[in-house]
C-alpha cells in the first residue's frame, strides 16, 4: 500500500504524510518520484509512502514492476550482456528503469539506439501485461545528459543559422529527441524547425525566418 504527498521540499513532503497518516516517521518507507532538479524535473516534491510493504532488492512494490524487471533482466542476458534492472523512479503512466552492468556501453549503443530498441521491446510487454504506462529504460543516466546535449545543439545551431541566414540539418533522431529540439527552439521568433525523412529516426531542419538583410 502506498499514499503520494507533495511539498516544496522532500522535509514538507514527509511531514504531511506523517501528519496526514498519523504515524512516525520510522514506520514508513519513502520513495522520491518527482524532484525538481535542472531542466527535467520541474514542480514540488511528490513522494511515495509506502505502508506495511517493502520492496525487493531491485525497488519493485507490484506484481508488474517484478515482472517487468525480470523481463528486462532475462532480455538483456539473451542479447549476451547480462545485467541487473532496478526501478529508478514512478511518475503518472511513466516507470523508469535504470540497467546496471558491465557492458552498459553497448547496451546503450550509438546514440543511444540499442537502448531505444530495448526500451521499444519493453513498451510492448508493458502494454501485453495491461498496462497504460510508459517504461523508460536508462543506463549511466544516458537519457538526461542526451537531452541536456541535445538542448545545447539546438541552440548552438540556431545562433549559427541565425548569422548565417541559412539552415542546418541536424542529425537524425527519434521521436522523443526531435520534439524536445522542436520545443526548445520554439518560442524563436526568427527560427523555424521541421522535420526531414522517413522512418523513425528523422532529422530536424533549423531555419532562419528573420527579414534578410
Amino acid at each position: 500500500m502506498f499514499k503520494e504527498f507533495e511539498g516544496k521540499t522532500e522535509k514538507e513532503a514527509i511531514d504531511k504524510a506523517v501528519e496526514e497518516l498519523g504515524i512516525d516517521r520510522e514506520e514508513f518507507d519513502v520513495e522520491i518520484v518527482n524532484k525538481q532538479s535542472g531542466i527535467f524535473r520541474k514542480g514540488n516534491v511528490k513522494i511515495k509512502v509506502y505502508i506495511g510493504e517493502s520492496e525487493d532488492d531491485n525497488g519493485a512494490v507490484d506484481d508488474f514492476e517484478k515482472k517487468i524487471v525480470e523481463y528486462l533482466e532475462t532480455l538483456i542476458e539473451k542479447m549476451g550482456f547480462p545485467g541487473k534492472g532496478k526501478i529508478a523512479f514512478r511518475e503518472e503512466n511513466k516507470i523508469g528503469i535504470e540497467i546496471e552492468s558491465e557492458n552498459t556501453g553497448i547496451l546503450i549503443g550509438r546514440k543511444g539506439k540499442n537502448l531505444d530498441a530495448i526500451q521499444l521491446i519493453m513498451n510492448v510487454y508493458a502494454g501485453r501485461l495491461g498496462s497504460d504506462s510508459r517504461v523508460i529504460i536508462d543506463a549511466e543516466n544516458y537519457r538526461e545528459r542526451r537531452e541536456e546535449n541535445l538542448v545545447r545543439m539546438a541552440r548552438k545551431s540556431a545562433e549559427q543559422v541565425r548569422r548565417t541566414q541559412g539552415s542546418r540539418l541536424l542529425e537524425p533522431m527519434n521521436p522523443f529527441e526531435r520534439r524536445l529540439v522542436h520545443t526548445t527552439l520554439n518560442e524563436l521568433t526568427d527560427i523555424d524547425t521541421i522535420s526531414e525523412g522517413d522512418g523513425l529516426y528523422k532529422q530536424i531542419r533549423v531555419l532562419y525566418r528573420g527579414d534578410v538583410r
